[in-house]
């Protein structure tokens, strides 16, 4: 008797027809910097802080992520606030690493603990490192990390990370204007003939405490064409749809530089990414004015999780970036150090 084949239900589209591909957790919202387009000195309430019982735990990330898996996510981006400030991390990344479907596994940190813990990440299936790096000069780095980070920590995490087996790590760099634009050529050059990859982001009105002013973004088109001037850039094919940086390789093979452009060329139209908080909120943008709590259906088991967050992606229809202009002045944003960036 033939038996009918089992049919695997459709992966969910949002409204704009977006599969889900790309998750990101913000595994801990604090920090140990005080950036001032993330977490200003002065300008963050005590109370964003969560205490150790309101952070999902590692048995409901892990639930989480399986749901997601299900519905088609297949790279996975660990961030913060800080995420080295979360204790055991290594653990929680052996146990995500190991979950079918899961074929990309990276993690953003600002690399001041990276040296520490660089090798057990690798050792329990990292497979890439983003670091955040808005300057080499000593005096800026500290002045743009709240006055608290010392840009030698970084480099010696990036070095542990190299020996660790990390090959091509990815070096950002938020600039600003008036403020760090003219680090964009020093960091270029300095990781120049290696296979690490500067990515020069523009400042994004993300969240409301930065106090985001338009005349402070520098253009991607204007910083490559600084790099291009110095070292001659060639233009790139995108590794894949959706690649949130336009990659750029110097002419000379010496290596290559992306820009992230989401003021001046909005991307929102290839958007597959979710992002869920240390909490356990799902939000469906980094721009989102509010996010869906997910705690509760996590505790339901991953098919009841996998069910809900379907029909959550499939009312989805962000597009900010494309909306920048005409939105409201006073449009309430969730900050960027409560989901990641």
């Amino acid at each position: 008797m033939n038996h009918p084949l089992a049919v695997e239900p459709a992966l969910p589209r949002d409204v704009r027809g977006r599969p889900l591909h790309d998750l990101r957790i913000s595994v801990i919202e604090t920090c140990n910097y005080r950036c001032p387009y993330c977490m200003p000195e002065g300008l963050t309430p005590d109370e964003t802080a969560l205490d150790r019982a309101s952070r999902l735990g590692f048995d409901e990330i892990e639930t989480a992520v399986r749901a997601f898996a299900r519905l088609g996510v297949s790279k996975l981006r660990l961030t913060g606030g800080e995420p080295l400030l979360r204790k055991h991390l290594p653990d929680l990344v052996a146990r995500l690493a190991a979950i079918p479907g899961i074929d990309d596994l990276a993690l953003t940190t600002n690399g001041s603990l990276l040296a520490g813990q660089a090798r057990a990440l690798r050792d329990a299936g990292l497979h890439r490192l983003t670091v955040s790096l808005d300057a080499l000069d000593p005096v800026m780095f500290r002045s743009l990390s709240g006055g608290r980070g010392n840009v030698d920590d970084v480099l010696a995490g990036i070095a542990a990370a190299e020996q660790a087996g990390f090959r091509s790590i990815k070096l950002n760099c938020v600039v600003q204007r008036g403020l760090n634009e003219d680090q964009a050529l020093a960091i270029a050059g300095h990781f120049r003939g290696t296979p690490h990859v500067p990515r020069f982001i523009e400042y994004m009105d993300v969240g409301n405490c930065n106090g985001w002013r338009r005349e402070g973004v520098v253009p991607s088109a204007e910083l490559r064409d600084r790099i291009h001037a110095r070292w001659p850039l060639r233009a790139l094919t995108p590794t894949y749809r959706g690649e949130v940086a336009t990659r750029h390789g110097y002419e000379d093979g010496a290596g290559e530089v992306g820009f992230v452009s989401s003021v001046s060329d909005p991307f929102c139209g290839d958007c597959h990414r979710a992002r869920l908080s240390a909490d356990g909120q799902l939000f469906t943008c980094l721009f989102a004015t509010r996010g869906q709590p997910l705690r509760e259906h996590i505790g339901r088991g991953e098919d009841a999780l996998a069910e809900h967050l379907a029909g959550l992606w499939r009312l989805r229809a962000d597009r900010y970036s494309e909306q920048r202009a005409s939105a409201p002045a006073d449009r309430r944003k969730i900050e960027m150090f409560y989901i990641g960036g």
